[in-house]
C-alpha cells in the first residue's frame, strides 16, 4: 500500500481541518456532477447543514478524490488519504458516517473495479523481517570496530591508510544499511546526510578542537587516542555505528504495531492515542540500547563514557531518520541544519575572538565550557534539537497517513 499524501489537493484548505469543515459544502457543490446534486448541496444562506434527501455527498467526495479511490487497494488507504487532506471524523458526519474509516469503506465499496472485489478486504500485512537488512544493520558496527582495532595496532603511514580505508568502508556500510529495511526511504535526503556528516565529525573532533582553541591552540594535528592537546573521541562514533541494528529493530517494531493498530482502529483520534505510546516506547528502547552500547564501547576503548553527548546525538539522528522514513523530510533537514550551525558558530566564535577587539565573541562559549566542559556545546544543541523533533514526531507519526505505506521498499 502506498502513502496517500503527496502534492497539495484542491480540498486542502489553509488553516487545517476546521477550515475544511466550514467550506466543505462549497467544495462539494463545485464537485457535484448533476444540477440536482448541486441544488441539493447548495445552501442559499451559506450555513452548514446536512445534505437534503436525494443528494449524494459521497459521490461528490469521490469525484474530488477520484485518483485516490481508483488506486487504493483497501479502505485503510482511502482513510489515510482523506486524513492527509484534512478530513476529520467531524467532517465525516456531514456524509452521514460516524468516522473517516466508515466513510472510506463506503468509498472503497463504490469504486468500480474489474472482477469481483472481496466483501472483506484482507487485513494490512505488516512488514516482514528480512535477512538482508538485518545483516546490513550489523555491518557498520562490525566495520567500525575493525577499523578502530586496526588504527590502534598500526603506526605512522600505515595507521593513516587504515583509518582512511576503514572510514570509507564504514560510510559505505552505513549507506547500505540505510537503503534496506525499516530505515530505508525513497525521499531525497542529501541535505540531511550532509549535516549528519558534520554532526558525526564534530563528535569525533569537535570537543578536542574546542578545548584546544580555548587555550590558544591547536598546535598539533589530532592524535589517535584520548591523550594530547587535540584528542579524538572514538567511543561515541563506535556506539552510534553499533546502534544501527537497534535503531532498525525499533523502527520495525513501531511499523508493525502501528499497522496492526491501523487495521483495528475505527477512529482517527483512537488511532493517534494508541500509536503515541508505541512511538515513545520505540524511542525509549533505542535510547536504552544506545546507553548500553555507550558503556560497552567506552570500557573497551578505555575512554570516558560520554553519555549526555552520545545519547543526545543518537536520539537526534534516530528521530530525524524515523521522520524521513515516514515522509516528513522538512523538519529533520531544518533541525539538523540548525544544530550543525550552532556547533559551527561556537567554534567560529572562539577563533574569531582572536581578532583585535573581538574578544567578546568567545564569551558565551567560554562561559559554557568553563561551567560544564566543551561537551556542553553539542549536548545542548543536540538535546534541544532532539526534543523539538520528538514533539514534532508525536504529532506527525501518530497520523494514519504516516503508516499507510506498504512494504514494497523493504
Amino acid at each position: 500500500m502506498t502513502a496517500a499524501g503527496g502534492t497539495d489537493h484542491p480540498m486542502t484548505a489553509p488553516g487545517g481541518p476546521e477550515v475544511w469543515d466550514e467550506r466543505a459544502e462549497e467544495w462539494l457543490t463545485a464537485g457535484a456532477e448533476s444540477p440536482e446534486d448541486q441544488a441539493a448541496l447548495a445552501d442559499p444562506l451559506d450555513r452548514p447543514r446536512p445534505p437534503r434527501a436525494g443528494a449524494d455527498p459521497v459521490k461528490a467526495l469521490m469525484h474530488r478524490h477520484h485518483d485516490l479511490c481508483a488506486r487504493a487497494v483497501d479502505p485503510l488507504e482511502i482513510a489515510a488519504g482523506l486524513e492527509a487532506h484534512g478530513i476529520t471524523d467531524r467532517t465525516a458526519a456531514r456524509f452521514r458516517h460516524r468516522d473517516v474509516f466508515s466513510l472510506a469503506e463506503e468509498m472503497y465499496a463504490r469504486v468500480p473495479r474489474d472482477g469481483d472485489a472481496p466483501d472483506d478486504p484482507a487485513p494490512v500485512a505488516p512488514p516482514r523481517v528480512r535477512a538482508d537488512w538485518v545483516l546490513l544493520t550489523l555491518l557498520p558496527g562490525a566495520l567500525g570496530a575493525a577499523t578502530l582495532a586496526a588504527v590502534r595496532l598500526t603506526h605512522g603511514q600505515t595507521r593513516l591508510i587504515a583509518a582512511a580505508v576503514g572510514a570509507l568502508a564504514v560510510l559505505l556500510a552505513l549507506r547500505a544499511a540505510l537503503s534496506r529495511g525499516p530505515l530505508s526511504t525513497a525521499h531525497t535526503t542529501r541535505p540531511t546526510a550532509t549535516w549528519t556528516g558534520w554532526l558525526l565529525g564534530y563528535a569525533l573532533l569537535g570537543d578536542g578542537l574546542l578545548r584546544a582553541a580555548l587555550t590558544g591552540g591547536p598546535d598539533t594535528l589530532p592524535g589517535g587516542g584520548a591523550e594530547g592537546s587535540w584528542p579524538l573521541t572514538t567511543a561515541p562514533l563506535l556506539a552510534l555505528a553499533l546502534a544501527c541494528a537497534p535503531a532498525a529493530w525499533c523502527a520495525h517494531l513501531l511499523a508493525v504495531r502501528a499497522r496492526r493498530t491501523l487495521s483495528s482502529s475505527r477512529a482517527l483520534a483512537d488511532f493517534a492515542t494508541s500509536v503515541q505510546p508505541l512511538l515513545l516506547a520505540a524511542f525509549a528502547a533505542y535510547v536504552g540500547a544506545l546507553a548500553a552500547l555507550t558503556a560497552a564501547t567506552a570500557a573497551a576503548l578505555d575512554e570516558p563514557a560520554a553519555y549526555p553527548r552520545t545519547l543526545t546525538l543518537g536520539a537526534l539522528l534516530f528521530l530525524a531518520r524515523l521522520l524521513t522514513v515516514h515522509g516528513f523530510t522538512h523538519a529533520p533537514a531544518l533541525v539538523l541544519t540548525a544544530t550543525a550551525a550552532a556547533e559551527a558558530t561556537a567554534l567560529a566564535s572562539v577563533f574569531g575572538a582572536r581578532l583585535p577587539g573581538c574578544a567578546w565573541l568567545a564569551a558565551p562559549t567560554r562561559a559554557l565550557a568553563d561551567a560544564w566542559g566543551p561537551a556542553a556545546v553539542p549536548v545542548l544543541a543536540c538535546g534541544a534539537a532532539a526534543l523539538a523533533l520528538l514533539l514534532h514526531a508525536s504529532r506527525t507519526l501518530t497520523r494514519a497517513s504516516a503508516h499507510a505505506a506498504g512494504e514494497d521498499r523493504w
